[in-house]
């Protein structure tokens, strides 16, 4: 840019002008897209950027948008085109009297693009973790290392209960798949590299690889920046080995109660004598 450090503010961020990167600092408050709030702010690279467009807006506004390369940024990858216009973290909204200054900054911008065409790595950097957040039907954690899913007897389903909670090493996995919880079976799913096909053709429901949303449950400020942070993860790491089915030892009042519900489901017809015993030996196994 002409003068390293330019700020351009709008409504919800602010932009500061480098020269090798755009900053992005995103505004805290109530009117603020919650996505924004968790992400605070984002390091653009310029060879992350493919084009910049400049639009009229709503109600006297205009939009300053970058367009990021196709495979450069984490979060819009696993976005994969679901963001609405109002939660796109690369769009500064201006007031329309702004427009012949967002112009000098697009053109400046323009001027300094040298990439194009899909990017080989991830340029912008991912969420930070660990990350958690809440399903419909279990609880969603990620140390950086590791995707936990711990069942919620309340939502899961019977399969998921026999399969018993989960824990994915990011070397086991191939990818993500996030479904916005905004359109309707939204769901966050782990794509497994072993994976011959068929669990990625169960319903989320029923997959253990698999969280589901629902009203209040994985909001995409929470699980949209939690499957960035996994695939950023995934593509950086090497497949090793599955992690034992041995965890740390679980809490004995939380056995209690899982085996009281995996009776239930036994009494109610939903697993049979076999399952029910084997399973119940393996909870038993973790005190």
């Amino acid at each position: 840019m002409s003068r390293m450090g330019d700020v351009l503010a709008g409504f919800h961020a602010a932009w500061e002008f480098e020269s090798d990167s755009v900053l992005i600092r995103y505004e805290r408050g109530i009117r603020t897209p919650k996505l924004f709030q968790a992400l605070g702010e984002r390091r653009v690279p310029l060879d992350a950027i493919a084009g910049v467009t400049l639009t009229r807006g709503k109600r006297g506004t205009v939009v300053l948008r970058v367009e990021p390369r196709p495979g450069a940024d984490p979060l819009m990858e696993a976005a994969a085109g679901q963001l609405k216009d109002s939660g796109d973290p690369y769009r500064l909204v201006l007031p329309a009297d702004r427009e012949v200054l967002a112009e000098y900054y697009a053109d400046e911008l323009r001027s300094l693009l040298t990439e194009s065409g899909p990017a080989e790595r991830f340029l912008v950097e991912p969420p930070k973790g660990p990350l958690s957040f809440k399903a419909y039907d279990g609880k969603a954690s990620f140390d950086g290392r590791t995707v936990n899913f711990r069942w919620f007897w309340t939502g899961a389903s019977s399969a998921k209960w026999k399969a018993g909670d989960q824990s994915f090493s990011v070397g086991e996995l191939n990818g993500v798949e996030w479904r916005s919880p905004e359109v309707f079976e939204g769901h966050l799913r782990l794509l497994r590299r072993d994976e011959s096909g068929a669990g990625a053709a169960a319903q989320a429901d029923q997959d253990p690889a698999a969280v589901v949303f629902g009203l209040g449950y994985g909001p995409v400020h929470e699980s949209l920046p939690f499957a960035a942070a996994v695939l950023a993860a995934v593509r950086t790491s090497s497949p090793v080995a599955a992690v034992s089915a041995a965890g740390p030892r679980r809490d004995p009042a939380d056995i209690a109660e899982r085996i009281r519900h995996l009776g239930e489901l036994h009494q109610a017809g939903l697993v049979t004598d076999e399952e029910f015993s084997v399973k119940k030996a393996e909870l038993l196994a973790e005190l």
